[in-house]
């Protein structure tokens, strides 16, 4: 039992690195001072190879890891709130809602869609709350912040095929983590 444990948090650790390299490594700048990047496949990678719960740690801790390396400071605690829950909505919608879909990237994306859903809402409201606290009208802070969304949806659509094409192969890779670890 120990040595499953802490087999589980190595593949958690691993997964939280991977995911911080995948944000940093390719990026390509957005009109909104953000980016684009491939950290969300390894987002929702985490939520479904982990569970929701370990997922969400996992995802949460590298995506926000990755904005404390690049200096998005004002971005850190948003990042770990909203990348956990698009893993935990993830993982939990692979594993017990989209189990009637037999083959893996239809699961994946019928899970990932979702999720990568919850993430734009969640940066949209994030956003507004930034501007709002530094002085902006909620108005134009929401206008502001709704420039956003389309680029947030190209990632998050990046990161469901990211995903769906990964998956198999590193299901693979782990012994089929996916189907052996009970949430």
């Amino acid at each position: 039992m120990q040595s499953q444990k802490t087999k589980l948090l190595v593949q958690a650790a691993l997964l939280a690195a991977l995911t911080t390299v995948a944000t940093m490594v390719i990026r390509i700048p957005t009109p909104t001072l953000g980016y684009i990047h491939l950290g969300d496949g390894m987002v929702l990678l985490c939520g479904i190879l982990l569970g929701p719960g370990v997922g969400a740690a996992a995802a949460g801790i590298g995506s926000m890891l990755a904005d404390l390396f690049s200096g998005y400071m004002a971005w850190v605690p948003g990042t770990l709130a909203i990348k956990a829950a698009t893993a935990f909505v993830g993982g939990l919608l692979y594993h017990r809602v989209a189990r009637r879909a037999a083959h893996t990237p239809v699961r994946t994306v019928l899970a990932g869609i979702p999720a990568e859903v919850l993430m734009v809402f969640g940066y949209f409201v994030y956003e507004i709350g930034l501007s709002v606290v530094s002085g902006s009208g909620f108005a134009a802070a929401a206008t502001a912040s709704a420039a956003g969304i389309p680029f947030n949806l190209v990632q998050g659509a990046a990161g469901v095929i990211l995903s769906a094409v990964l998956l198999p192969v590193l299901s693979h890779a782990s012994g089929d983590m996916a189907e052996r670890i009970k949430t």
